[in-house]
């Protein structure tokens, strides 16, 4: 009974927690800058234009005069994820899953006899965390997200100083689908947004071969789910069995013996199930000012070599919102049922159970959420006048979410009765670990100038999981992954250029049963999250990125 009253709201926390971490590494400069995205992100040598804000602000010291830089970028996610059933699978006993096995009503028996093979939960469209409506807006079947940036930079004529602006996305992502889509056991509806509207930033030219320069973002931070919750635990094996096999006999029957012998536990309309569904959840946090800095230097001895270093700083916030929980009314029977015995309500008022479970619970809640430092260098080289060669490697701090803490305006009875099973919960706070790793990747870009006019560009960058192999998940739907890019730009005249680009992002895991604590491991110490416990997963993620700049001087 424990466990069961706290983990609608522990876990769909919890995921809300780790959405952001998949998006961070799934959407980590795809919507910054789409000749970065054409070169593998391998530009701190050699920054673009304006977005040098974000790369390496030093080489903002090479633009001169008043220059703008306009870009549009398109976004979809193809994200599939397939449940299937290994060998002797079974939760407490029981394997009738309705996800995964066909037989209905009339097969009377605790084991499944005709499993559905692979079940699908793809996502099934792109979702947005619209800040003015404090909700999650679907965009619709096959539209993708979009995420346009703009930017202006000034260098004052004879200064070797230049002064610019931008607003762009460092990180935005979302996915939702449809009502009974398997997948929405892990987020129905997830989107993660990271907006930097205002950037003050400078580049200062030291002398003819070096340049340092700094960036100042004001950024808008959101993170939003909602999910579905069901828990295929042990313990509540244990209840389904209790209820259909020692209740059994007494359902119609009761009388105050059995009451005191079974602690009211049989006196329940509905009993418990591993596999039912025990709700649905909403959460939301925001926080519209979270600043943080960026630092470059950017070293040109010659014409054909530079180095760029850059640091991205963290930016530490305190996010604030809101949770609503639908419960469903098998766990609201539970306690129902004990509060209907003597025994009963002394064991509830021993333990601090509470007298009733609400069909519907509401609330505020607050984390100190860090976004993470990155760090990068790179060179520029050219193999030939006409072929450049672009090598990065960067670092970036996901250590820093080695365990996320949520606190709540008030006491909450589950949170009260879980902290007698854990040092990581209180009566109003509940600290989540999920030991992160702070990986190291690289990229390489190559750009040929095929005339005066025409430079052809291509990527690659292959990116590190930041997630234990003990910690995938679906909401997670990217473990390792490789970035495509492929791109050309177009000088119009002296003043303007056009830059197109796509990129594409891939990504494939298997998640056998038993082997993560987010996802799919069986026993009575998965307390948290694990909706599909005993099952093999397997997800295939794709993204496919589209743009388009403009950029022009005055």
């Amino acid at each position: 009974m424990k466990i069961i009253q706290l983990r609608p709201l522990a876990a769909a926390i919890l995921l809300t927690g780790c959405s952001g971490t998949a998006f961070a590494q799934l959407g980590q400069n795809l919507s910054v800058d789409i000749r970065s995205l054409s070169m593998g992100n391998a530009v701190t040598a050699d920054p673009p234009g304006i977005s040098a804000i974000h790369f390496n602000p030093a080489a903002l010291a090479k633009i001169d005069g008043l220059q703008t830089d306009v870009q549009g970028i398109l976004a979809n996610f193809d994200i599939k994820r397939q449940f299937s059933v290994p060998p002797g699978y079974n939760v407490f006993g029981y394997s009738d899953d309705p996800m995964v096995c066909n037989d209905g009503p009339e097969v009377a028996t605790d084991f499944c006899t005709d499993y559905k093979g692979t079940v699908n939960g793809d996502v099934e469209y792109v979702s947005l965390y619209v800040p003015v409506l404090k909700k999650i807006v679907d965009l619709g079947e096959g539209i993708p997200m979009a995420a346009p940036t703009a930017a202006i930079a000034y260098k004052p004529p004879g200064s070797k100083a230049t002064f610019a602006t931008a607003m762009y996305a460092p990180l935005v992502a979302g996915f939702g689908a449809e009502d009974g889509n398997p997948g929405n056991y892990m987020g129905q509806q997830v989107a993660l947004e990271r907006i930097t509207y205002l950037s003050p930033s400078f580049g200062y030219q030291v002398n003819d071969e070096l340049s340092i320069g700094a960036s100042f973002g004001m950024s808008y931070q959101a993170i939003a789910l909602k999910t579905d919750l069901r828990f295929p635990n042990e313990l509540i094996g244990m209840l389904r069995m209790i209820d259909e096999v020692i209740c059994t006999p007494f359902k119609e029957n009761q009388d105050i013996i059995t009451d005191i012998l079974l602690l009211g536990m049989c006196n329940t309309q509905e009993g418990m199930n591993p596999f039912g569904r025990f709700g649905r959840m909403d959460v939301s946090m925001e926080q519209s000012l979270s600043p943080s800095y960026n630092l470059g230097v950017l070293w040109e001895p010659t014409e054909e070599f530079s180095f760029g270093m850059v640091y991205q700083s963290s930016a530490k916030m305190r996010l604030k919102g809101k949770y609503n929980i639908d419960n469903a009314n098998a766990p609201r029977e539970l306690i129902k049922g004990l509060m209907s015995s003597p025994t009963g309500q002394i064991l509830a008022a021993i333990l601090g159970f509470p007298g009733n479970v609400p069909a519907t619970e509401a609330g505020l809640v607050s984390m100190d959420f860090e976004y993470p430092a990155h760090f990068q260098a790179g060179i520029k080289y050219k193999v030939m006048p006409d072929l450049q060669v672009n090598f990065d490697v960067g670092w970036t701090d996901f250590k820093a979410w080695d365990k996320f803490k949520f606190e709540f305006d008030r006491q909450i009875s589950a949170l009260k009765i879980a902290k007698l099973l854990s040092a990581y919960v209180g009566d109003t706070s509940l600290a989540l670990p999920l030991g992160f790793e702070s990986p190291w990747s690289w990229g390489i870009g190559v750009e040929y100038s095929a005339t005066d006019r025409l430079k052809l560009r291509a990527g690659y960058e292959p990116r590190a999981s930041a997630i234990p192999d003990d910690k995938r998940n679906t909401m997670v739907p990217i473990n390792n992954a490789q970035l495509f890019g492929l791109g050309l730009g177009y000088r119009f005249d002296a003043d303007t250029d056009i830059d197109l680009s796509v990129g594409f992002l891939r990504s494939n895991d298997k998640i056998p049963a038993n082997s993560s604590s987010l996802a799919n491991q069986t026993g009575v110490n998965n307390l948290l999250l694990n909706p599909y416990a005993g099952l093999n997963v397997k997800t295939d993620t794709k993204a496919t990125v589209l743009g388009i700049s403009y950029r022009t001087k005055w």
